[in-house]
């Protein structure tokens, strides 16, 4: 009987630290999370409405299409960008 208890003992450990706690875990992990929720849920949003000017909306899809001229290439060769420094003395 004793074994059979100790059996099961053994098989529940496992179990006891399988979960995560819900919910962040640090401070500022905290803060991020209830800056997500303020956005989410808009319920502090500025009772300023925000507006573009015409010159402003020009701009800014002057500068999207612009994006556009730019052809992707087929692949990215490695050794064109240069070396990076990793930092790690070796």
């Amino acid at each position: 009987m004793k074994t059979a208890i100790f059996c099961l003992a053994l098989l529940a450990l496992p179990l006891t630290g399988h979960a995560i706690d819900a919910g962040p875990a640090s401070a500022q992990q905290q803060e991020t999370e209830g800056w997500l929720q303020l956005q989410s849920r808009n319920k502090v949003a500025s009772p300023k409405v925000q507006t573009v000017t015409p010159t402003e909306r020009e701009l800014a899809m002057q500068r999207w299409l612009k994006s556009y001229e730019h052809q992707i290439p087929q692949f990215f060769d490695q050794d064109q960008g240069g070396e990076v420094d990793s930092g790690s003395g070796g």
